[in-house]
């Protein structure tokens, strides 16, 4: 084996075929509703124990009710455009004993034409969209590599390439998450730690109802991916053997009309 290389086949007494997260300690941003929520919630029922950040902490409480007294979980309230908020968090995470995954799910969106879209909005969505799980991420890498862990970044298909004329400032948002994914990836395979990037289509959530009525079109959820299965392919992903690693997942809905 090559100086510096971890094996990719026992991970601190844990056989290669691992099954279930029993016993992992997950953090999961943006888990309020939605898709964070789904995600914790698959978390949990595979034995992990799970920490979640949101902004409602009503809303954080009841993701921790759907998990289920199965797990342990816990609930962080934090505003991730907020600095002092993101640091605080931060310092309660860095007094669990390890943390073997990290979700960055929570994400903002404001449409608009470059000829009309404020740069608050820009910067905004750059603050919750890059900056925060950049941040989060440098923090607690310490932490996830120890634990030889995995980060999943929930990206969209709008971080793959900008098809509308008004998406142009989240999709800059998205391509600057897959760059800090990609990068950080190549850092942390040396050290035994796996990089997830999911790029999404429209998926079912409070953030896509919103969007629908901006756009003055029906919401019909039944046509959009749901958030149970995209934490489940994500579960999968994470469950995987260390022979491999899936580095990216594109998901759309099944029904293309939207």
């Amino acid at each position: 084996m090559a100086s510096g290389l971890i094996s990719p086949v026992v991970e601190q007494g844990q056989s290669a075929l691992s099954g279930s997260l029993r016993g992992r300690i997950a953090v999961v941003t943006g888990a309020s509703s939605g898709i964070g929520r789904a995600i914790a919630v698959a978390l949990a029922s595979e034995g992990a124990s799970i920490h979640v950040v949101g902004r409602n902490s009503a809303a954080l409480a009841e993701t921790v009710a759907a998990a289920g007294d199965h797990c342990i979980a816990n609930e962080l309230r934090a505003d991730l455009a907020v600095d002092a908020d993101v640091n605080r968090i931060i310092d309660a995470l860095s007094r669990l004993a390890q943390i073997d995954i990290l979700v960055h799910s929570a994400g903002i969106i404001h449409q608009g034409r470059m000829e009309d879209a404020t740069i608050e909005d820009f910067d905004a969505q750059y603050s919750i969209n890059v900056r925060a799980p950049y941040l989060l991420t440098k923090r607690l890498l310490p932490m996830l590599t120890a634990a030889r862990g995995q980060v999943v970044f929930i990206n969209s298909t709008a971080g793959l390439k900008a098809s509308r004329a008004d998406v142009g400032q989240y999709a800059a948002t998205k391509h600057a998450l897959r760059a800090v994914a990609d990068s950080l990836r190549e850092e942390l395979n040396p050290k035994g730690a796996r990089v997830l990037s999911v790029y999404l289509g429209r998926t079912a959530s409070p953030m896509q109802e919103k969007l629908f009525r901006e756009e003055g079109k029906s919401y019909r959820p039944e046509t959009l991916l749901l958030p149970e299965d995209v934490a489940s392919v994500i579960v999968h992903a994470l469950t995987l053997p260390r022979t491999a690693e899936v580095t990216d997942i594109t998901i759309r809905p099944m029904f293309k009309s939207c």
